[in-house]
């Protein structure tokens, strides 16, 4: 008998699949994507069938067999597609199977989870929730019920700020709510979506609108550039509406995972039915029901962070990238992919249009539009009535500053709440205070583990490295010298909350970064405080920097511009620029006008003046022709090479000799390096790179296809840990 043998992709960082025969009771053809449990050295792991042979390279009795086939495989056209994707970003092949999975699937001794929704019954549509005054969670559950008319989810009533389980229970024993397994959810989306009234658009977004669904039936990339608060929202809702009448799925994609309850809200809003939700905050059983809901064409509306491009849709038709411009779409360890450029590629297989949408777009993006790649649409100006805010370059030297403050400032912020509105102020430093410094001899506190400074942590009374995590308490007294007095230099977001504080006693000052917004819905909570107007000023780091409406902040505040005006990163200067056109934003959303204080040491820098006189699109223009007079993306083609080991040599000795292998190919590629990275040690590892240039995409990938998988065999291989990361986002 002819021996079945399958083609198996491993989760190990091997550049190959292994040979594996087929289990002796499967009789059927064995499918690509099907899981399969299977035996590698020691482990027993899951891999994924590639494919399926009548022969091997290895002898037939050397082979194991699969010890068991699983349900639930990749579906075909998502697990092609994460075969280019491996291929392009010279990644392991059953690495990327691995990480496109939902944990659970991963896993050898998963327990099959079913979707559930709990929907209203015939009596329950009848209550009405005001008579339930003795039981508030009920009346609050039942009202979010009867908004939902298609049911909600496990994941749609964890967003409720109060524990549900006994109120749901309660409902359910009343006879007024019931719980439909999964193959009765399937029916819900049968029945056309209730669509709440939505506004009447200007004529920019109508036009943005009927562009985009004039190619719904086939592949085009847009790119939406929107004024920040011009409404673009919007425009992503209609379309997906239109999507929902044609009964197919819109996948809808945004940098952070503290975007996406606002987003979901004003979803959920619009459109009273089930949503599925992916990012890496829910719990592995949520994350596999949203995936099942999607892969089984339960829900036609995900909304997730980078990693739900990987969703399988049974009925695609649209995908949206929100602030397509973020860093945070590449993901920067194990598989390193860009988010917004493979959803270019999912979408033009599966024939269905990107829409991608910033106030700042990517330089990349920018030149594809010049290019005749991408479509740009534009919205020129806020929706409604409100103003762009006017943007303030306060030059601060030689003038007096209290913690990070200066007096305009101060006395901008004392006049903004007297007239009842917000204040935002954004530092992108947390902790207290950055640096601890000896006043007799001049030493600081290092990390042990990092090439870095300790930042103190007032709250808890301990110095934290935020490279590494290492955490100790604050010295008595100098380790050099002896000496008792220890400065705080430097100002961090706690340090800024306690000022105000004692500046404001009768204001709320509220803090958000990841120090403050770690635990469960605590984010949540402070959002709506300043959503509602409660808190009079907020302050935040890039957390508070990119899509939120706040519509009572009329001033926006940024304390410490100069320090991302001098990078040796190419790229630091757009994301410096996005950054701070971001922040603005914040301002004057709503009716009333905003302004926006910078200030800054370096008034007459280029950047900030290009900004300030001539707005995001000149210094775009201007960027770009750097780009190009210096070769580097989008002009060019980029990977990095890096290695890290315990031993200060080691990685610089492995890259040497990467170096050798890759010469073979100049001048197709040119190399640069190797040498350390800007920040050597991290973490006790000591780190190098090596820069990797061509002139085109497929000249470098030709150097990388024949390279990278050799690496391995190199003499130091086994002694380092090297990574290869295509079109990086970092030189750091």
């Amino acid at each position: 008998m002819t021996a079945r043998i399958l083609k198996i992709a491993v989760p190990v960082p091997l550049y190959k699949c292994f040979d594996y025969l087929a289990p002796s009771e499967c009789n059927e053809t064995v499918a690509a994507g099907t899981r399969a449990v299977i035996q590698f050295g020691k482990r027993q792991l899951i891999g994924i069938v590639i494919s399926e042979h009548a022969t091997s390279d290895v002898p037939v009795n050397k082979l194991r067999a699969i010890k068991q086939l699983l349900p639930q495989p990749l579906p075909a056209e998502l697990l092609h597609f994460l075969q280019w994707a491996a291929s392009y970003y010279q990644q392991p092949i059953g690495e990327a199977l691995n990480h496109a999975l939902p944990a659970l699937l991963r896993q050898i001794d998963q327990q099959q989870v079913l979707a559930s929704l709990w929907q209203l019954s015939e009596a329950g549509r009848l209550q009405n929730a005001d008579a339930l005054s003795r039981a508030p969670r009920q009346a609050e559950l039942l009202r979010q019920l009867q908004q939902h008319i298609h049911g909600m989810d496990k994941s749609q009533l964890d967003r409720l700020d109060f524990k549900w389980r006994d109120s749901l229970r309660a409902l359910e024993k009343k006879g007024w709510v019931m719980r439909l397994s999964q193959s009765d959810a399937g029916a819900l989306v049968q029945h056309r979506a209730h669509i709440a009234t939505k506004p009447l658009l200007n004529d920019e977004q109508k036009h943005a609108v009927d562009t985009v669904a004039a190619s719904l039936d086939n592949f085009q990339a847009f790119l939406l550039e929107g004024i920040t608060g011009s409404g673009k929202t919007e425009v992503y809702l209609q379309l997906v509406e239109q999507v929902i009448l044609k009964n197919e799925q819109s996948l809808i994609l945004v940098p952070e995972i503290n975007l996406t309850p606002q987003l979901i809200s004003r979803f959920e809003e619009r459109f009273s039915i089930p949503i599925a939700v992916l990012h890496s905050g829910l719990n592995n059983s949520q994350r596999l029901l949203a995936w099942q809901q999607a892969r089984d064409n339960q829900v036609q509306i995900i909304i997730g962070t980078r990693s739900a491009l990987f969703t399988p849709l049974a009925k695609p038709g649209l995908i949206i990238i929100d602030e397509e411009h973020d860093s945070s779409y590449k993901q920067q360890d194990s598989f390193r992919y860009h988010a917004r450029d493979l959803a270019l590629v999912r979408a033009k297989r599966l024939n269905i249009p990107l829409l991608m949408g910033s106030a700042t777009p990517s330089l990349e993006s920018l030149y594809n539009c010049q290019q005749g790649r991408y479509q740009r649409l534009a919205l020129t100006r806020r929706a409604g009535k409100a103003l762009p805010p006017k943007l303030q370059l306060l030059d601060v030297r030689r003038k007096p500053m209290q913690e990070g403050l200066s007096d305009h400032l101060v006395a901008a912020i004392k006049q903004t709440l007297a007239n009842k509105s917000q204040v935002l102020l954004f530092l992108n430093r947390r902790g207290y205070a950055p640096t601890l410094l000896c006043h007799d001899c001049g030493w600081v506190m290092p990390c042990p583990r990092c090439d870095a400074r300790l930042t103190y942590h007032h709250y808890r009374k301990l110095m934290r490295c935020h490279h590494c995590g290492h955490e100790t308490r604050p010295p008595d007294a100098c380790p050099e010298c002896q000496c008792k007095e220890l400065i705080n230099i430097g100002i961090g977001t706690e340090r800024l909350e306690q000022h105000l504080n004692s500046l404001f006693p009768d204001k709320h000052v509220s803090r958000i970064d990841s120090d403050t917004t770690s635990r469960k819905g605590s984010l949540d909570k402070k959002l709506a405080e300043a959503h509602s107007g409660e808190a009079d000023i907020l302050i935040g780091t890039q957390m508070l920097a990119k899509g939120h409406d706040f519509p009572h902040v009329t001033l926006v505040g940024i304390l410490d511009v100069d320090s991302s005006l001098f990078s040796s990163d190419f790229r630091a200067p757009e994301f410096m620029a996005q950054q701070l056109i971001q922040v603005a934003g914040r301002a004057g959303r709503a009716e009333k006008p905003g302004q926006v204080i910078i200030q800054t040491h370096h008034p007459e820098h280029p950047l900030l003046q290009t900004l300030l006189h001539h707005g995001y699109a000149a210094f775009a223009k201007s960027a770009l022709i750097e780009r190009q007079l210096a070769s580097f993306p989008p002009y060019s083609a980029l990977a990095l090479l890096r290695a890290e080991a315990t031993q200060a040599y080691l990685p610089g000795k492995f890259l040497e000799q990467a170096f050798e292998r890759l010469s073979l190919y100049q001048p197709a590629v040119e190399l640069f390096g190797p040498f350390p990275s800007p920040m050597e040690r991290r973490a006790g590892r000591y780190r190098h790179q090596l820069l990797i240039q061509a002139t085109s995409r497929a000249a470098l990938q030709q150097c990388m296809n024949k390279v990278i998988p050799a690496l391995n065999t190199l003499a130091d291989a086994n002694k380092v840990r090297w990574s290869i990361d295509i079109d990086p986002q970092s030189m750091l």
